[in-house]
């Protein structure tokens, strides 16, 4: 199997402009305001709008076939053709079913969104032929029956479907996330000659504007994934998953928008996501149904501003936000505790530890509270500021049990309620990347981080976002466990006897077997992560104004980056000299205040 990296991404991805030192990323809004006045004015409104391309995207490979002659020339589905049939069949791929089934499994090298393009040339008798077409973000997914023990679903995108294809003619089907793609002839007595089977991929074309190499080419990768999986999900919303949670989920956007931030930088998609769930979650419901996404929004909105310093912006949220703060001072005890009600979730691996989710809702509130006195200081909402002070200083008198989890043990150390160096000494740094999240991993190392676990993390996320990697992943899963590893095959290969098929016999609560999404923008979090910590980028003041640069090796010889602001680019090159030390060679735009440590 190939490698790909972050620059054969771009390659293949991005039509846009490179030349983006001295701009933020023009955003698909002003992409749209930049029609032709008679397009632009035919749409009613930028919904009517869509700001992604598509590119056709060839297989890299035949994983398997049904034996001849039912399959004939299966390799001329690799070859680049022209996207238009023509009368004359020239070594075409055939499938052929006489009594035997007839079918072929395409690998199309890593995971996309969108479906495929199937050309035909000539049929039985020139009559349409049927075609079933399975999705799979795993070869044992595109293998597998619906239903099933191994849960096999079409939920939230139809990956498993009936097709009738043309004579002479094209079709195109599905908009999932796939990787791999099975097509099996129905017909009995039947032939179907394919000129081409391409994939569709849908994407918005985005600049890769941040970046990160450094001595390990491992952690290279891992940047490079994270940043790929929440490009794929960013389709017309900010989704979570491009299989499966096609939705936006606000409490999941929070390491989605600290990843774009990191890597596209200000793209209109988010605040979009945001209004969206706003608007549709009028007071005093809670966002997606849960209360703890209704104090992610506030959380997203704090490190939007941070970042864009848009005043008119947040001065729109300022109605709703000052509503929400004030619904959420309302839900403190007499003895101090959160008293937030159900659905009360931090996370899938968590949610069975109810210790853990009050420790862990505390912490956030708490958190949350913290933001929200922030923005109304910028909004000169002096009353609910004090209103969220004085609830923080009510939380902090009451210091909940961690439950022995490292979700709640994070959130602790990050709202100020725990000790970071113990927390990570008891219960973060135990047992190395097990009783992790996906999800929450992001949180755990910027935790451990404050506690200056920073060879921890490290370590962390080779071992854990690494260990996917090595089963074949080229986007982060939606959850994750160390101990499915054990004896367990790629996802890109058929599920040799005896081992374990580490898609569809693991996973938990939502997420059980093939329904498991290998595609989920929560997992990004590393890019983001050592973007701030090994980079060492770290925004002090709305609007990048002020950004202080603390780079943190470790076991690292070198790192180096670029980092997009409003203003454009910082770049940065960290090296170890001999006795230790870190040399730095630093350039940022004008208008940026760099402080060194």
């Amino acid at each position: 199997m190939k490698s790909w990296s972050v620059m054969g991404i771009i390659v293949v991805l991005m039509a846009t402009s490179q030349a983006a030192d001295n701009t933020s990323t023009a955003s698909s809004w002003n992409r749209w305001r930049q029609l032709p006045p008679p397009v632009r004015n035919s749409f009613q409104d930028r919904a009517d709008f869509d700001p992604r391309v598509r590119q056709y995207i060839l297989p890299h490979r035949i994983v398997w076939q049904t034996p001849a002659p039912t399959v004939e020339n299966p390799q001329a589905l690799l070859e680049k053709r022209s996207g238009q049939v023509t009368l004359d069949a020239g070594r075409p791929c055939v499938l052929r079913s006489k009594e035997s089934n007839a079918a072929v499994l395409l690998d199309f090298g890593r995971e996309l969104h969108g479906g495929i393009q199937i050309m035909v040339w000539h049929t039985h008798k020139n009559k349409p032929v049927r075609l079933r077409v399975r999705f799979g973000e795993s070869v044992s997914e595109t293998m597998a029956e619906l239903g099933g023990p191994k849960n096999t679903t079409n939920d939230h995108a139809v990956r498993d479907q009936t097709c009738l294809v043309p004579w002479l003619g094209t079709h195109e089907i599905s908009n999932t996330g796939f990787r791999f793609v099975r097509l099996d002839l129905l017909d009995k007595d039947a032939f179907v000659q394919f000129k081409s089977i391409r994939a569709v991929f849908l994407y918005r074309p985005l600049t890769y504007l941040g970046s990160f190499r450094c001595s390990d080419d491992r952690l290279n990768r891992i940047w490079n994934t994270g940043a790929y999986t929440v490009h794929l999900n960013m389709q017309d919303y900010l989704w979570d998953g491009i299989k499966r949670d096609r939705l936006v989920w606000i409490g999941d956007m929070h390491p989605e928008t600290m990843t774009i931030l990191s890597v596209f930088g200000a793209q209109d998609i988010i605040p979009a996501s945001l209004d969206l769930i706003r608007d549709e979650t009028p007071l005093p419901k809670w966002m997606n149904g849960i209360s703890s996404y209704s104090m992610w929004w506030i959380l997203i909105h704090h490190s939007w501003y941070l970042y864009q310093g848009d005043l008119t912006y947040l001065k729109q949220q300022q109605p709703y936000l000052t509503g929400l703060l004030n619904l959420l001072t309302k839900h403190i005890g007499p003895d101090h505790r959160e008293t937030l009600p159900p659905h009360r979730f931090l996370d899938w691996p968590s949610s069975a530890n109810p210790k853990a989710i009050h420790a862990g809702l505390h912490a956030l509130l708490v958190m949350t509270l913290r933001a929200g006195a922030d923005l109304c200081q910028e909004l000169g909402e002096d009353q609910i500021r004090q209103k969220c002070l004085d609830a923080v200083a009510r939380l902090k008198k009451h210091i909940p049990d961690h439950g022995d989890s490292k979700q709640a043990a994070a959130l602790m150390a990050l709202a100020d309620i725990a000790d970071a160096p113990t927390m990570n000494q008891q219960v973060m740094a135990v047992d190395g990347a097990r009783r992790m999240s996906t999800f929450y991993g992001y949180y755990v190392l910027q935790a451990r981080a404050r506690a200056g676990d920073y060879q921890g993390c490290l370590d962390c996320i080779r071992q854990y976002w690494g260990a996917m990697l090595d089963l074949g992943a080229t986007t982060f899963w939606e959850d994750f466990d160390l101990a499915w590893t054990e004896n367990a095959a790629r996802i890109d290969e058929l599920v040799p006897p005896g081992k374990k098929d580490i898609h569809g016999d693991f996973g938990n609560y939502c997420y059980k077997g093939f329904r498991h999404s290998l595609c989920h923008g929560w997992a990004s979090g590393p890019t983001a992560w050592m973007a701030e910590h090994v980079l060492g980028i770290r925004i002090l003041e709305p609007g990048c104004q002020t950004v202080r640069i603390t780079p943190h090796l470790a076991d690292l010889k070198w790192a180096e980056g670029t980092y997009p602001t409003p203003r454009g680019l910082i770049r940065v090159r960290h090296e170890k000299t001999a006795d230790g030390k870190i040399r730095s060679d630093i350039h940022a735009p004008e208008g940026i205040k760099i402080i060194r440590d």
